[in-house]
């Protein structure tokens, strides 16, 4: 068994608390999974998350792999001296997904003392890629 990359550890209710009266909660997304080095979450297909032509919208996405991001990204620091915030979000939306549930698994690719960067990929319930997004998190001291 591998050990936690966690500075604290979290459940996903508790993040989900944390989610109350936000984006996260109106777009239906939740924190499902904290493992040792990862965090996953889903968001459902559906008119609150569609374009016009049916399929999840691009930004609903990058909501997903935001809030899966920033969750692991504020879980490695203690947070009562530093938060994390995004500096820069990217996304290829390689798959359409018309109904059901998107997942998406959030992973630590590079930790330094004011960045973070993630990779976060999203699937369909069928378990094929639909979006890969980048995001780098700041650092950010209390003052």
């Amino acid at each position: 068994m591998s050990e936690s990359i966690w500075f604290r550890q979290a459940t996903p209710e508790q993040i989900n608390e944390l989610g109350k009266n936000t984006i996260a909660e109106h777009l239906g997304v939740e924190i499902t999974e904290i493992g040792e080095d990862f965090v996953r979450g889903t968001m459902p297909a559906d008119p609150r998350t569609f374009q016009p032509m049916g399929r999840v919208h691009g930004g609903a996405n990058v909501v997903l792999a935001e809030t899966l991001g920033s969750t692991g990204a504020n879980l490695l620091v203690d947070t009562s001296q530093y938060y994390c915030v995004g500096l820069e979000v990217n996304a290829n939306h390689v798959r359409g997904v018309s109904g059901g549930k998107v997942t998406g698994t959030a992973r630590l690719c590079y930790r330094g003392r004011t960045t973070q960067v993630w990779e976060i990929r999203l699937e369909d319930e069928r378990g094929r890629l639909s979006c890969i997004s980048r995001l780098t998190m700041a650092v950010v001291k209390y003052d």
